[in-house]
């Protein structure tokens, strides 16, 4: 049957529920044994029976409508092409990334870097933003995770076969499979083919390097997410950015579709792409030379960071990368100048260093962080590429994360939520907070499915901890407890995500007394579900989980903590829907965005996390709970302590007895406030939708704009800004400012009238390469400025070399204020006056006066 066929080859069956619900429905046995799969479930039922469901006119008409549906999704017009009518939006973006977690069908994915790649992907189809996914296909996958009888975490690699998952190989017009190609080091050439995923409207293309042409060596290059060697990674990479950019010409050429103006590097792993994309500009036909290369290369690039700690950037020996770049052949560039993109030529960096984050943020027109807190450490944390300016003005953006909800939104919670919406209101607007006799959702109805859903996560999680048990090496006879453990009318924590030391799994057994009393309180009794996978290679993190398994082991607390292995989101999409509090404790400010707790929240789950990532600026007082930090404490065991005492009184002394306090109904109406808070004012705010939407309208479309313009006939535009960044490179030095001087009232209050001047020598610069800048803020204790204003100064004479400025101002603030004068490069092409990482201050000397001025009293 075609229309069966065309429906599981389409990923959008992963969050399309009456797709999914369909299958099921054809034989809900297999459909249970082949973990959800529509490919596999096709691979597995008997032709005989294939034969029964084609000759069932319900059947063939359902597939039939579903297809329709599937069709009219991909063709019609969406936002992006009806309601967003910015004329310089992209016509096409390609996204880079090491991982993508679509489905757990396809288990391409680590944690959260792959989900928010999948969702994002999800989003950008169900918005109609033409984004080309580009990643690599892995033939282990991350890694399947089992427990020891110790509770040690034990790995295991089962291999994925292509062929039997819902995925199309690129070919070429005479039928061979596609293949790129990447130099390597020893005369070698590491060979891929490209697999083409379908999400929605989106194409994935995943590239693979078990092909036959490939030496033994080389066939192993994708075998595996995020293990290996060095020379491992780098391969990965390379081929990642280098072969990723062939795989996207490869593609466009066969199937007409657009070619990217914007080019998304999720993360420092596709950096190398900016390499190939330099290659191609200066071995085309116009042979660029390297500095029109990098600006027309730049004008095109996102840099997303998703890191706020240095040990989570990829960082190699310059050794390592010389040897793999020196292949690369670029008529007249050196590797040392290839080199030179992510050198760590700051203050505080290492020399013997090629840093990919560096490179992602030297080659990207833009960059951003994932959530408003994270842009600030990201800020702070990349601020040596910018010395001189404030760390403030570094221009790191941010957008913060979301969760795609036709995922991560439980099926019976959307349709609680359809049943009572009006007619034309949006899927992720419902109104919640409605009271019942407006046709809202009745406490008991929300309750009532709040405690269905526990009930299914607590049966799911009876059976993963047995299935647990009996790898451990248990005999069935002596494991009828675990029928018993957790309960579904007991207030549930969840715990789940990846686990590096600063997200501190073990914060929680840090006074395992405190927690076993809590855990087993008759009155208000709590129970905790804890999962996640270390990276076999971190010690540390395998320490923890083992700690964890532990403390879970003991008979006094088996039945109220467990700990399921093998975290995927196969297990997340009962997990989330499925606690009532979803916690998350990791070392702030640490948390880069985190995105589980949303899609808790999506569900009605309520979070309770310490002040970093996401919750830092969506926490409002009313949808969950705020761990108390212990900011300024230096040592990390009394830290530890401190937030842990925190976290315990919150539970046992808040958060409990408000699930518990019930009315005369058995309903906690304070609880269930918070509920409906939380899913009508949350609920949209975590959207990945908002998400994918702010990256088109703040990110996309400038950066496709800019690209655009130095992008355009004859690269003129690219030429002209790159022969200015090298004339004002080479004449820098010159620039300095002679004299600075300000005219204000003894005693200036708001509004008064401020004269300044200054007295700039350009040496061979002209005024118009320029803009001297005055900065007018409030003066710290520190003597610093804070909180400024930066005003462009206007030249009005030169004479002997030096160029006289001045600015008439009103004063806006009131208190003791200050200036500074300095002058940076200036050109209408650029993306803004930091981008040289250049700036000439005023320094204070004998004929300066004194740069301040106060207010009032």
């Amino acid at each position: 049957m075609k229309p069966i066929g065309n429906l599981a080859q389409n990923l959008r069956w992963s969050w399309n529920r009456p797709t999914r619900d369909f299958f099921a429905s054809l034989d809900p046995q297999v459909w249970e044994e082949v973990g959800h799969d529509p490919a596999a479930f096709l691979g597995s039922i008997s032709v005989q029976k294939l034969d029964e469901l084609s000759a069932n006119p319900d059947i063939v008409n359902r597939a039939a409508e579903l297809e329709r549906d599937l069709s009219d999704y991909l063709e019609k017009p969406q936002w992006f092409q009806s309601e967003f009518n910015n004329a310089d939006k992209p016509s096409a973006i390609g996204y880079f990334s090491a991982e993508f977690g679509v489905t757990a069908v396809l288990p391409q994915y680590s944690g959260g870097l792959g989900i928010l790649a999948g969702d994002h992907l999800k989003s950008a189809s169900d918005l109609g933003v033409p984004i080309i996914g580009v990643g690599l296909l892995y033939q282990a996958g991350y890694f399947r995770q089992s427990l020891t009888r110790e509770g040690w975490q034990r790995e295991s690699y089962p291999v994925i076969d292509p062929d039997n998952m819902p995925l199309t190989l690129l070919r070429e017009n005479d039928g061979t499979p596609a293949l790129v190609d990447v130099p390597l080091p020893d005369h070698r050439t590491l060979y891929a083919q490209v697999w083409v995923a379908k999400v929605g409207r989106i194409a994935l293309l995943m590239m693979d390097s078990d092909v036959v042409k490939n030496d033994e060596a080389a066939r192993l290059v994708t075998d595996r997410l995020y293990g290996g060697s060095k020379d491992h990674r780098m391969e990965q990479e390379l081929l990642l950015g280098v072969g990723g950019v062939k795989a996207l010409r490869t593609y466009t050429r066969l199937t007409g579709a657009p070619t990217p103006e914007v080019y998304h590097c999720n993360e420092g792993h596709a950096g190398f792409m900016a390499v190939e994309r330099i290659r191609e500009l200066m071995t085309g036909e116009e042979h660029l030379d390297f500095g029109t290369a990098i600006e027309a290369v730049r004008s095109g690039t996102l840099f997303t960071t998703h890191t706020p700690v240095p040990a989570g950037i990829d960082r190699f020996d310059r050794s390592l990368v010389q040897r793999y770049l020196a292949p690369i052949e670029i008529p007249g560039v050196t590797t040392d100048q290839l080199l030179a993109l992510g050198a760590e030529t700051y203050e505080g960096g290492d020399p013997n260093v090629f840093n990919m984050a560096v490179l992602g943020l030297r080659m990207a027109r833009m960059a951003n962080g994932v959530a408003q807190l994270h842009g600030k450490v990201s800020r702070s944390m990349f601020h040596q590429l910018w010395p001189g300016f404030d760390v403030s003005e570094v221009p790191i953006t941010s957008i913060t994360n979301g969760v795609h909800g036709p995922t991560w939104t439980d099926g019976r919670l959307a349709q609680l939520a359809r049943k009572h919406q009006e007619p034309g209101e949006h899927v992720n607007t419902y109104r919640w907070a409605r009271p019942p006799e407006e046709g809202g959702v009745s406490d008991e109805e929300l309750w009532n499915l709040r405690r269905e859903l526990r009930e299914q996560l607590v049966l799911d999680a009876r059976r993963r901890v047995r299935e647990s048990w009996l790898e451990r090496g248990a005999s069935p006879a002596e494991l009828d407890w675990t029928n018993r453990i957790l309960d579904p009318d007991v207030l549930t924590i969840g715990f789940a995500r990846r686990v590096p030391t600063y997200k501190r799994l073990t914060l929680m057994i840090n006074n395992p007394e405190r927690l076993a009393s809590i855990l087993t309180n008759k009155e208000r009794p709590v129970q905790i579900i804890v999962a996640g996978k270390s990276h076999p290679d971190d010690e540390q993190g395998v320490s923890l989980i083992q700690r964890l398994v532990a403390f879970a082991d003991q008979y006094d607390v088996r039945d109220r903590i467990a700990f399921l292995p093998n975290y995927d989101m196969d297990m997340a999409q009962t997990l989330m829907p499925g606690v009532d509090v979803w916690l998350n404790n990791p070392l702030r400010p640490l948390e880069a965005s985190g995105t589980s707790g949303m899609k808790c929240a999506i569900n009605g789950a309520l979070n309770l996390s310490i002040l970093d990532g996401w919750w830092d600026e969506m926490y409002d007082g009313r949808n969950g709970w705020a761990i108390p930090t212990a900011d300024g404490v230096d040592d990390p065991e009394r830290r530890d302590a401190i937030e842990a005492e925190g976290l315990y009184n919150l539970i046992e002394n808040t958060v409990a007895p408000r699930f518990y306090d019930r009315d005369e109904n058995g309903i906690p109406r304070n609880w269930m406030e918070m509920i409906r808070h939380t899913l009508a004012t949350l609920g949209p705010r975590v959207q990945a939708q908002r998400m994918v939407s702010e990256y088109v309208e703040n990110l996309y479309t400038p950066v496709a704009a800019s690209s655009r313009v130095l992008n355009g006939t004859g690269h003129q535009a690219a030429r002209d800004l790159a022969a200015y960044k090298a004339r004002v490179r080479s004449g820098w030095n010159q620039v300095a400012v002679k004299h600075v001087d300000a005219k204000v009232g003894d005693v200036a209050t708001v509004g008064d009238s401020a004269s300044f001047f200054a007295d700039v020598q350009l040496g061979h610069l002209h005024p118009e390469d320029v803009e001297v800048q005055l900065l007018l803020g409030r003066v710290t204790s520190n003597d610093d400025l804070s909180g400024f204003e930066v005003l462009a100064m206007q030249a009005e004479h030169a004479e002997n070399g030096v160029v006289s400025y001045r600015l008439e101002t009103r004063l806006n603030n009131a208190g003791p204020l200050g200036y500074q004068v300095r002058v940076v490069p200036t050109h209408p092409l650029m993306a803004g006056y930091t981008e040289l990482g250049l700036v000439t201050n005023a320094e204070r000397a004998a004929d300066n006066p004194e740069t301040h001025f106060y207010f009032g009293n």
